[in-house]
C-alpha cells in the first residue's frame, strides 16, 4: 500500500508538472500575438524592428530571469526580496516547470511595453528595459504577492494570475517610456504649427485581427495556469470555471464597446474593429484578480464596466499628447486597475453580495498593493529610460525615424520593394485586352488623397523611404544594401 500511495502521489506531481509546462508554452504564444498585434498597428516601415523585439524579449527575458529575476522572485529571503537560487544554482528539480511558467508571465510583463513605444525607440534601449523589467523591476512584485512571507500577502493582498504585478506594472512602464521618448513625429503637430499634425495610421488590420485572436487563445491558459495545478480535488471547476469567467470578461468589454461604437457614441457609428479589440482585451485584464471567486455573471458585467474604462485613458492619453500607438496603458493599466477594484465588487465574497466590510478590507490591501506597484514600477522606470534618455541612447535619431526602424536599424525592410514584381503566373485564362489583371498597389500604405497629395508625397515620415523611391522607379535597397 505505502508503494502504490507512493506511486501516486508521483503521479500527481508528474501530471501537475505537465499542467504548468503545457500552459505556459501556450502562454508564451502570446508573444506572437503581441508581435502580430503591434506589427500591424505600426506603418510598414517598422515591421521588421516591431518583429525583432517580440522575439528578442522571450530570449532577454530568459537571460535575465534565470540569473537574477527568479532568485528575488521565488528564493528563499525575506518580505521584501529572495535571495537564493541565482542563475538557478541549487533550484529543485520539482521547481522546474514553475521556474518556466513565472519567466513567461515576466516576459509578458516586458513585452506590453513594447508597443507604447514603438516607432522611435532605439533597439539598445529595448534590450536594456527588457532585460531591466523581466530580471528586476517585475520579480520582487511576485515576491510580494505570491510567496508565503511576501509582504502583501501577509497584508492580505490577493491577486489570482497578475492583475497587479503583470498588467498594472506593465501599464506604468509603458506609460513612463511612452513619456521620456516623446510622441512619433508628427503624430501631434509641434508647438509653433498645429496644422503639421499627422494622423498616423497602422498599415494591417489583418495582421491586428490575428495577433488579437492569438492573445486571446493565450489569455485562456494565462489565467487557467496560474492555478498551478490540476491534481487536487476541485482543481477541475475551478480551472473550468476560470477560463470561463475569462472568456465572458472579453465578451462583456467587447460586445459593449462594439455597440458603442455602432450608435456612434465614439464618434461615427461604424462597427469599430480596433476599439472592439482592445475593449475585449481589457475585458480579460479586468477579471485576473478574482477570476477563479467569480459568477459567470459578474465576470460578464466586469468585463462590461471594464470597457469606459479603456475608452476614457485612452482619450485623456490623447489629451496629454503622451503617444501610445498599442494603448498599451489604457488596455494594461486600466484593466489592471480597474480589475483590482472590479475583484472587491464582483467577486463572491464581493460588494454585490453582502459582503460589505470584508471586501473594503481586501479592497484597501489592494489598493495599498496597487500603490507599491505604481511606485516601484515607475521609479524603475524613470531610472531606466530617464539614464538611457541622458546617455542619448533612448531614441532614434529624426533621420532614422523618417527612414523607418527596419532599415535605419537592422537594414531588413519587411516588405521589400522586389517583393512587389513578383507577378503571378500565366494561366490558360486570358482576359480581354482591355481589362488589367494587375491591381494597382497603393505602395506607400496611406490611402489615395494622400498619394496624390504632392505635399504629402514629399513628408518621408509618412511613407517607407524603400517604397518612395520604388515609385519613382528605382530600388535603393538592392542597390545600396546586400539582403
Amino acid at each position: 500500500m505505502a508503494t502504490n500511495s507512493s506511486d501516486l502521489d508521483e503521479l500527481k506531481k508528474n501530471v501537475d508538472h505537465v499542467f504548468i509546462m503545457t500552459n505556459a508554452i501556450i502562454v508564451c504564444l502570446m508573444q506572437c500575438g503581441f508581435a502580430c498585434l503591434e506589427a500591424g498597428a505600426v506603418r510598414s516601415k517598422n515591421t521588421t524592428n516591431i518583429m525583432m523585439k517580440n522575439i528578442m524579449d522571450i530570449f532577454l527575458s530568459c537571460l535575465s530571469y534565470w540569473l537574477v529575476g527568479y532568485a528575488l522572485a521565488y528564493g528563499e529571503g525575506n518580505s521584501v526580496l529572495g535571495y537564493t537560487y541565482w542563475a538557478g544554482v541549487g533550484l529543485p528539480a520539482e521547481k522546474m516547470s514553475h521556474w518556466f511558467f513565472q519567466f513567461i508571465f515576466a516576459a509578458t510583463a516586458a513585452t506590453i511595453v513594447s508597443g507604447a513605444v514603438a516607432e522611435r525607440c532605439n533597439f539598445a534601449a529595448y534590450i536594456v528595459y527588457s532585460i531591466g523589467i523581466s530580471g528586476i523591476v517585475y520579480p520582487p512584485i511576485s515576491h510580494w504577492v505570491w510567496t508565503e512571507v511576501g509582504w502583501l500577502n501577509r497584508l492580505g493582498y490577493v491577486d489570482f494570475s497578475g492583475c497587479g504585478p503583470v498588467h498594472l506594472l506593465g501599464g506604468v512602464c509603458s506609460f513612463v517610456g511612452a513619456v521620456f521618448l516623446g510622441p512619433r513625429l508628427g503624430r501631434f503637430g509641434n508647438k509653433y504649427d498645429e496644422s503639421e499634425k499627422e494622423e498616423i495610421v497602422g498599415h494591417s488590420i489583418p495582421l491586428v485581427g490575428i495577433g488579437a485572436m492569438i492573445l486571446i487563445t493565450g489569455f485562456l491558459s494565462f489565467n487557467g495556469g496560474s492555478l498551478g495545478s490540476m491534481t487536487n480535488p476541485g482543481d477541475g471547476e475551478i480551472i473550468a470555471r476560470v477560463i470561463t469567467n475569462t472568456v465572458l470578461g472579453g465578451t462583456g468589454g467587447g460586445i459593449a464597446t462594439l455597440c458603442a461604437t455602432k450608435l456612434g457614441l465614439l464618434g461615427a457609428p461604424f462597427w469599430n474593429f480596433s476599439f472592439t479589440v482592445n475593449a475585449t482585451l481589457i475585458g480579460m485584464v479586468s477579471v485576473c484578480a478574482g477570476v477563479n471567486n467569480m459568477t459567470m455573471w459578474a465576470s460578464f458585467a466586469c468585463g462590461i464596466t471594464a470597457a469606459p474604462i479603456y475608452i476614457l485613458i485612452r482619450y485623456i492619453m490623447i489629451w496629454c499628447k503622451v503617444d501610445d500607438p498599442l494603448d498599451a496603458v489604457a488596455v494594461h493599466f486600466g484593466g489592471g486597475f480597474w480589475g483590482l477594484i472590479a475583484a472587491s465588487i464582483f467577486d463572491n465574497n464581493g460588494f454585490v453580495f453582502g459582503a460589505a466590510y470584508e471586501s473594503a478590507m481586501i479592497l484597501a490591501y489592494r489598493m495599498v498593493g496597487a500603490a507599491a506597484i505604481i511606485v516601484w514600477g515607475g521609479l524603475a522606470s524613470c531610472v531606466m529610460f530617464g539614464t538611457l534618455k541622458y546617455l542619448g541612447k533612448l531614441r532614434v535619431s529624426e533621420e532614422e525615424e523618417r527612414k523607418g526602424l527596419d532599415l535605419a536599424m537592422h537594414n531588413e525592410p519587411g516588405y521589400h520593394p522586389l517583393g512587389w514584381n513578383n507577378y503571378p503566373p500565366v494561366t490558360l485564362w486570358q482576359p480581354p485586352l482591355h481589362v488589367s489583371v494587375f491591381p494597382t498597389i497603393d505602395v506607400t500604405h496611406r490611402g489615395g488623397k494622400h498619394r496624390h497629395n504632392a505635399h504629402t508625397r514629399h513628408i518621408s515620415d509618412c511613407m517607407n523611404e524603400a517604397f518612395v523611391d520604388t515609385e519613382n522607379g528605382g530600388h535603393p535597397v538592392q542597390e545600396s544594401s546586400k539582403m
